[in-house]
């Protein structure tokens, strides 16, 4: 089972950037995950922010492309989330997610899931 730990979350200012990492740990190669960035503002549902497969294909949501962008470091297992421009609708608790199910190269065409591995999430605040 593949762990996975979020961090660089924090409060800035409408317009600035943020860059978030997730390390993963155990399972199967990292390299063979898809992986993507979900977020959760109080008292709304978890939407999925952007998604990368094993080719690196990125997908990015409507509301943060161009903003956004998502990559992963293969040697380091480390995903990551670099967030410009960051908006106070930006502001939600922000998730990585696995799908680390197989040993086998994964493909996405859609941003869409599943996934089947969560980090803890770490918060981002982005005041006006």
């Amino acid at each position: 089972q593949v762990h996975l730990v979020e961090s660089g979350g924090g409060s800035v200012q409408a317009g600035g950037s943020l860059r978030l990492s997730c390390v993963a740990s155990g399972g199967y190669d990292f390299r063979t995950f898809c992986m993507a960035w979900f977020r959760q503002a109080p008292g709304k549902a978890r939407e999925v922010v952007a998604s990368i497969d094993s080719y690196n294909n990125q997908i990015a949501a409507h509301s943060v492309m161009g903003r956004f962008t998502i990559s992963k470091d293969n040697d380091k297992s480390t995903l990551y989330l670099q967030m410009n421009s960051l908006k106070p609708e930006d502001t939600a608790t922000y998730y990585c997610a696995a799908d680390a199910d197989t040993n086998l190269f994964c493909r996405r065409n859609t941003i869409g899931g599943p996934y089947n591995s969560w980090g803890q999430g770490t918060q981002v605040t982005v005041s006006s």
